[in-house]
């Protein structure tokens, strides 16, 4: 396995502080209301938010970010396009803590952004396949999600590796097909997923931010 894979392993890890594991895109809301209340509904709504929603959205960015298109611009289009205050809070968080991160390791001048585009920045000199920094940008994001479920439904930790292993395929097809879309592509219809994120804002008993 090459160094430049295994720098994108450890950056896209559980335990590289991003503070990944606080924010859980909305499915908290879900599970409160009994809409994801075991791993096959868990694993439909994630299904939803990877084909449908901000996962897919955040893969076509980082396509572009790892051509080299504007970053400010990129940036300027992630921020438009969160569909609710805490799905914007998570992806500049996120980002912010990731560039932070991997600006100390490396000694390189990474400004805070959106995640996607603060991976795409970070990752694009380590010239790897275009689809294969996807898939594992949309694995790590799924396998959070998984273990948001994991902890709150609560799913037992086989089923949960089962779910995730269960969307492997799925994450696949969206890396081969994003890692080829033009920004004219981008889009959501994970409207339940953003309706979630929406009202959690207001949820009285949180565990996460998002």
């Amino acid at each position: 396995m090459s160094a430049a894979l295994l720098s994108l392993v450890q950056w896209l890890s559980p335990a590289f502080p991003t503070g990944a594991f606080a924010y859980s895109h909305g499915l908290e809301w879900a599970i409160s209301e009994g809409e994801v209340r075991d791993a096959a509904s868990a694993r439909r709504w994630i299904a939803d938010v990877l084909a449908f929603g901000a996962a897919r959205t955040d893969a076509i960015l980082l396509a572009h970010a790892l051509r080299g298109h504007d970053p400010e611009a990129l940036s300027d289009l992630a921020r438009a396009l969160a569909p609710a205050a805490e799905r914007l809070r998570e992806t500049e968080e996120q980002g912010a803590a990731f560039a932070a991160t991997v600006a100390a390791l490396t000694g390189r001048d990474l400004p805070p952004r959106p995640l996607p585009v603060a991976l795409g920045q970070a990752a694009a000199p380590l010239g790897l396949p275009v689809a294969e920094v996807l898939a594992l940008m949309l694995h790590a994001f799924a396998a959070n999600l998984v273990s948001a479920a994991v902890r709150f439904v609560p799913l037992g930790q086989t089923e949960g590796q089962a779910t995730l292993a269960a969307l492997h395929p799925l994450i696949g097809n969206i890396a081969a097909e994003s890692a080829e879309a033009p920004l004219d592509a981008l889009g959501s219809a994970a409207l339940r997923g953003d309706l979630a994120a929406m009202r959690h804002e207001t949820q009285e008993v949180r565990i996460f931010k998002t």
